[in-house]
């Protein structure tokens, strides 16, 4: 019995080393870099090992918050102010941050993530995905819980949003102080309060070595 269970043993350890060499070596030749997209197989292993960690009892949970008026606006909100810098307010993930991350930023339109069970979607956003740019979001509070399943909420409804909702989303979006001024003269010159002030261009001061001057 413990000659079988060493044996065991011992075949298990040589598979994981076969299998730490052939990922090691993966990676040495791929690189660190992020500008490849991850291939097809390395997709289907990756969210197959993401369904298998989730508990159990987590995917079986259901969404307690009702599907409102009120939780769906604060979902678009919430998504808007938190997630469209990555995700886009579309859920296209079709942002600079989300092109540039390894994996991409999936677009959550898709069967891909609309297939998931509310308690799949609640999970990933509380506890986050490791080795991916997902962080976790939970934390801990009752009222931190109600926002992540109104977002859930919203997350449903991404396949289906109006342009209106996406022209409200995007002056939602974060700003920095610059891009608010600019959108506050934008919107002044819009209402005719005042000229839009010209914006010229500063010089460029980068010199490339080697270039002629």
């Amino acid at each position: 019995m413990i000659r079988t269970l060493v044996k065991t043993l011992w075949h298990l350890a040589a598979i994981a080393g076969v299998v730490a060499i052939a990922v090691g070596a993966w990676l040495w030749f791929s690189g660190i870099g992020t500008e490849t997209p991850p291939g097809s197989i390395e997709t289907a292993v990756a969210r197959t090992a993401r369904g298998t960690m989730i508990p159990a009892a987590a995917r079986r949970v259901s969404n307690p918050e009702a599907a409102t008026t009120e939780t769906l606006r604060s979902g678009l909100e919430h998504w808007a102010d938190h997630c469209a810098s990555c995700h886009a307010n579309d859920g296209s993930g079709e942002t600079e941050m989300g092109r540039g991350l390894y994996p991409r930023v999936p677009d959550m339109r898709l069967p891909a993530t609309q297939d998931l069970s509310d308690g799949e979607l609640f999970y990933i956003i509380e506890n986050g995905v490791k080795l991916t740019g997902m962080p976790a979001w939970g934390t801990g509070s009752h009222e931190d819980e109600r926002d992540t399943w109104y977002l859930v909420h919203f997350i449903r409804r991404l396949p289906s949003l109006s342009e209106a909702e996406l022209a409200e989303m995007d002056e939602l979006n974060p700003r920095s102080r610059a891009e608010w001024r600019e959108y506050e003269e934008e919107q002044r010159f819009l209402s005719g309060d005042v000229p839009m002030p010209s914006q010229p261009s500063p010089p460029s001061t980068h010199e490339h070595k080697g270039a002629p001057k």
